[in-house]
C-alpha cells in the first residue's frame, strides 16, 4: 500500500523519499534536503499526537533542546517544525543495525565488546546530563550502531517530551506509561519520575542483555514485567552465563539497584566505574561489533527498513517508543546498506540537471552559511570563556539529598554525595557543600555534597550476653568505636567467666568513644547460711540443700541447751555468707553434757553446795545435827549427766 506522504516537500524543503520504518509514536522517512542536497532522516508524529496542543508544545521544546547536543555518540537532530498537518523531526540518517539487531543475530556479546558498546552510550548521556537533558528510553532500539562501528544514542527528548501529559499515567484502563517497561525504572513505574540516574537503569539492563541476550524479567503481560522491576533485583548475569568475573556482577547490580539513591549519579559516573573495571580486569578495547560477515556490506541486513515479526516471537524491532500494554520498539532505525550519509537505501539522491549559474549559487549559499557558522562558532566560544561556563553554585544547606542532586545539575554541575554524622542535622538532609553556596564555578565542576547520616549512635547486641569475655570484647573492640571497660558481678543465672549484661544496658544507643562496662559473672552470689539449731537433722538438711549447699554431718555431740536428736551446732555458723553449693556441716544432740561427781565430803554444806553447783549438779542437803558432809547420794569419780540432783548428809564433824 503506497504510503501517502511519500513524495511530500515539508517546508519547502525535505522531500520525503520513502518510509523506512513505522511505529505506535512516530514514522521514519529517508528524505532529502532540497536545501543542503542531502540525505536525512525525517520522524513524522503520529497523527493522534500531532492534533494534542500540550505534546506539540513539549515535544518542540524538548526537540530544541535535544538539538543543543553536539556529539558524536549522539544522533544529531538539526531541523523541527509543523507543516500540512504534520509534526515532525530532522535528524542525521545512520547506516548500519540497532543493537537489537546485534543481539538478534548474535545473541550475546562478550564482555569486552559489551563495554565496547556501552562506554560511547554512556558518553553520549554524559553529554546529555550535562546539559540537564534525561532520555528516559535507554533501550537496544535506541542505540545505533553504524557500519563504521560508531554507537549512537537516538530518541533523546521524545520520552521526557511527553511527561505530564494527561494520558502518560499508568494504568490498566486506557491510560498508558510512556517507555518501554523492559528497561523503564522502579521510580518511573511507580511515580512517572525520572532524572539521569533512570536513565543508568535503563543502561545496567542493556548492560545485562548484552551479557545474557535477554532482559532480565519477562511476563505475559507488561504489568507482569513492571511489578518485577519494581519488588526484584535484577539478578547476576553469571547465574545465567558462567564465568563472567564477579566485579561485572556488582556493576550490573550497582547500576539496577532500586533505590536510585544506591545508582551512580550520572552517565559520567557509571562511564568512570566502566573505565576503571576495564583497568581493573585487563580487558583490552575491540572494535565495537557491527555484525558484519566477511561476505561484504551486502549481507548486512538493513536496519531503517520495517521488519516483518515471528509469527510465534513479537520481537523488539519495529520502530517507535512503545507504551505500557505495546511490544518493545525502537523510535528511530537506521539506513540501510553501507555508504556515505547521503545515500539511503543503497541509491543515490536524484541528481537534478542545472545549469552552471545554478551550481555557483548553490557554492555561494555554501560559503555563506560556512561564514554564518563561523561567526556563530566564534560568539559561543567568547561566550563560554567568558561568562557562559560559569554558574553559582546554589544554596543546598538542609535540603535532601534527591532535591540537592536536581539542583546541582540543573546548574550544570556534577554532584558527589559523601556522607556524614550530624548532631545537628537530620539524616538525609545537606550539611555543606565544597564549594560553598553563591561560590562560582565552572559548568561540569565537580561539586562535593556533604550530606548527614543524622547522630552517630551504635548499639551493643543483646546476643553478646552469655558469651565468654575474650570473645565479646574482642567483637565489641572490632566493630563499635566506644571504650571498653570490664567489671566482676555475681550473677545466679550466668556461670562464671561469661558476660552477664553490659552498662548502659545492650540495645542503648550510644555515642562514639562512650565508656561500655562489660559485666563479667564471678558465678552464684554467696548464700547465707540459715540458722538450722533446734531442727531434726532431716528438717536441716532439706532447707540448706534447698538454697544449694551440700550437707555433711559431724560426730554427735552434748548440749545443755538443744534437746536430744536435735542440731546443736551448724559450720559456717549461721549468718554467715558462704559460697554457693559449698559444704555445710551440721552435729546433732546427744544430750545434756556428762559431768564427773566431786568429792565433797567433809566440806562444809556451803562449800559442798558451791563445788556441786560449779560441776552443773543440783545439790539437795539434809542436815542431822551438824554441818559437816559426813555422805554424798552420788559416789565421788562418778560421769553423770549435766543436772543431776546429788543429796549430801549433813552431821558432826
Amino acid at each position: 500500500m503506497t504510503d501517502p506522504v511519500v513524495g511530500l516537500v515539508l517546508e519547502g524543503r525535505y522531500r520525503l523519499e520513502e518510509r523506512v520504518a513505522r511505529g505506535g509514536m512516530s514514522t521514519v522517512y529517508s528524505a532529502t534536503d532540497l536545501r543542503l542536497h542531502r540525505t536525512v532522516a525525517v520522524k513524522v508524529m503520529a497523527e493522534h499526537l500531532a492534533h494534542d496542543p500540550t505534546f506539540v508544545d513539549r515535544f518542540t521544546r524538548e526537540a530544541r533542546a535535544a538539538a543543543m547536543l553536539s556529539h558524536p555518540n549522539v544522533v544529531n537532530v538539526s531541523d523541527q517544525g509543523s507543516d500540512q498537518g504534520l509534526v515532525f523531526l530532522v535528524m542525521e540518517l545512520v547506516r548500519g543495525r540497532t543493537l537489537r539487531d546485534l543481539l538478534t543475530a548474535r545473541g550475546r556479546l562478550t564482555v569486552a565488546e559489551a563495554f565496547a558498546v556501552l562506554e560511547p552510550v554512556l558518553a553520549g548521556l554524559t553529554a546529555a546530563h550535562r546539559a540537564g537533558i534525561v532520555h528516559r528510553d535507554i533501550k537496544p532500539e535506541n542505540v545505533l550502531i553504524g557500519v563504521d562501528g560508531v554507537v549512537k544514542v537516538a530518541d533523546f527528548g521524545l520520552a521526557r517530551a511527553v511527561v505530564g501529559n494527561g494520558t502518560a499515567q499508568a494504568s490498566q484502563t486506557g491510560g498508558v506509561l510512556i517507555g518501554t517497561v523492559a528497561y523503564l525504572s522502579p521510580e518511573q513505574l511507580e511515580r512517572g519520575k525520572a532524572d539521569a540516574r533512570s536513565d543508568i537503569y535503563a543502561a545496567g539492563i542493556v548492560l545485562f542483555e548484552m551479557l545474557t541476550g535477554h532482559p532480565p524479567y519477562g511476563g505475559d503481560t507488561p504489568l507482569a514485567v513492571a511489578y518485577q522491576h519494581v519488588h526484584n533485583d535484577v539478578p547476576a548475569p553469571s547465574e545465567e552465563v558462567p564465568g563472567l568475573p564477579w566485579q561485572v556482577d556488582e556493576l550490573v547490580a550497582r547500576s539496577t539497584r532500586r533505590d536510585p539513591g544506591g545508582r551512580p549519579i550520572d552517565a559520567g559516573a557509571f562511564l568512570a566505574e566502566l573505565a576503571a573495571l576495564r583497568k581493573e580486569l585487563g580487558i583490552e578495547p575491540v572494535p565495537v561489533p557491527t555484525g558484519r560477515s566477511t561476505a561484504g556490506p551486502g549481507t548486512l541486513r538493513p536496519t531503517n527498513r520495517p521488519t516483518r515479526p515471528r509469527p510465534h516471537d513479537r520481537h523488539p524491532s519495529a520502530p517507535g517508543t512503545a507504551v505500557m500494554g505495546a511490544s518493545k520498539r525502537t523510535s528511530m532505525l537506521p539506513a540501510p546498506g553501507a555508504g556515505p550519509t547521503t545515500n539511503v537505501g543503497g541509491r543515490r539522491p536524484p541528481v537534478r540537471p542545472g545549469v552552471p549559474q545554478h551550481v555557483r549559487r548553490r557554492r555561494a549559499r555554501l560559503a555563506v552559511a560556512v561564514v554564518l557558522l563561523m561567526v556563530v562558532t566564534v560568539g559561543a566560544i567568547g561566550w563560554w570563556f567568558g561568562s557562559g561556563r560559569w554558574t553559582d553554585v546554589p544554596a543546598l544547606e538542609g535540603k535532601s539529598r534527591e532535591a540537592a542532586v536536581d539542583l546541582l545539575q540543573d546548574a550544570g554541575l556534577d554532584p558527589k554525595p559523601v556522607e556524614e554524622w550530624s548532631e545537628t542535622v537530620a539524616a538525609g538532609a545537606v550539611i555543606s557543600t565544597d564549594p560553598g553556596a553563591g561560590r562560582e564555578a565552572i559548568r561540569g565542576t565537580d561539586v562535593t555534597v556533604v550530606v548527614s547520616k543524622g547522630p552517630e549512635r551504635y548499639e551493643v547486641s543483646p546476643d553478646l550476653v552469655g558469651r565468654p569475655v575474650a570473645e565479646v570484647e574482642a567483637e565489641l573492640t572490632d566493630s563499635l568505636p566506644v571504650q571498653i571497660q570490664l567489671a566482676e558481678v555475681y550473677d545466679d543465672e550466668i556461670d562464671a567467666g561469661l558476660v552477664a549484661g553490659f552498662d548502659p544496658p545492650a540495645g542503648t544507643e550510644l555515642k562514639r568513644d562512650q565508656v561500655v562496662t562489660v559485666n563479667v559473672s564471678k558465678g552464684h552470689a554467696p548464700v547465707a547460711v540459715p540458722d538450722v539449731r533446734g531442727q531434726t537433722p532431716e528438717q536441716a538438711t532439706a532447707n540448706l540443700e534447698a538454697l544449694g549447699f551440700t550437707v555433711e554431718r559431724a560426730a554427735d555431740g552434748r548440749s545443755a541447751d538443744v534437746d536430744k536428736g536435735e542440731v546443736m551446732a551448724v559450720d559456717p555458723a549461721p549468718g554467715a555468707a558462704a559460697p554457693y553449693r559449698s559444704t555445710v556441716t551440721i552435729q546433732v544432740s546427744e544430750g545434756v553434757p556428762m559431768v564427773t561427781v566431786p568429792d565433797v565430803v567433809g566440806m562444809s554444806e556451803a562449800e559442798a553446795t558451791a563445788a556441786l553447783q560449779a560441776a552443773g549438779l543440783q545439790v539437795e542437803a539434809t542436815k542431822f545435827f551438824g554441818d559437816r558432809v559426813f555422805r554424798q547420794s552420788v559416789k565421788a569419780g562418778e560421769s553423770v549427766e549435766q543436772g543431776t540432783k546429788v543429796t549430801i548428809l549433813l552431821t558432826f564433824g
